[in-house]
């Protein structure tokens, strides 16, 4: 996980991306938010994975507004804080897949910037893909008998994720996104 975060500051540091104060603050608010909004769930799955009150909405923010790099920053914080707060482990490399890698997937919104809902689809897309890897190579022993895992998986995290792509997507059209991002990084 170590190797991860060094990988992360390592693009950003190659990208002349500077972690400023205003950055660092927008980060820790945007983590905080996510943090209070992944405990209103609205519904929970037995073996892991929540349809939230659009937890991941403040990943999204920050991904628009600073770029994939800092969105995949953020996702990792995240990814170990989650895993600090709800774990549920089987085997390390399990871990990577469905802790930190599907919340740094956020950050890929940031590459559409200008489109709002393409780039929240394909940041969830890019999640699901993580999910749906960590589900079938360690939890095909869930899928009932005959099931092929893969169907398993693709299934059981599209029943929670679907819904909470659409609730996210949702929140960013009430929500007045560009004041929002103009907002964020600006000196008081």
């Amino acid at each position: 996980m170590f190797g991860t975060l060094a990988v992360i500051l390592g693009g950003l540091y190659t990208r002349h991306i500077k972690l400023t104060t205003r950055t660092l603050i927008d980060i820790a608010l945007m983590l905080a938010l996510t943090i209070v909004l992944h405990q209103i769930r609205i519904f929970h799955m037995p073996q892991g994975g929540s349809v939230t009150l659009g937890a991941m909405v403040p990943l999204l923010l920050l991904s628009y507004r600073y770029g994939p790099g800092i969105g995949a920053l953020a996702g990792f914080l995240y990814g170990l804080i989650n895993i600090i707060q709800d774990p549920f482990i089987v085997h390390p490399v399990q871990v990577l897949f469905d802790y930190p890698l599907p919340y740094m997937a956020m950050g890929l919104a940031g590459l559409w910037r200008g489109h709002l809902y393409r780039g929240t689809a394909l940041a969830f897309l890019a999640r699901f893909l993580c999910h749906v890897i960590s589900g079938v190579v360690f939890f095909a022993s869930y899928a009932p008998e005959g099931m092929n895992p893969l169907a398993y998986s693709l299934a059981f995290n599209a029943t929670y994720l679907i819904p909470e792509f659409l609730i996210c997507c949702l929140i960013l059209r009430l929500l007045p996104v560009k004041r929002l991002l103009a907002a964020m990084g600006q000196s008081r």
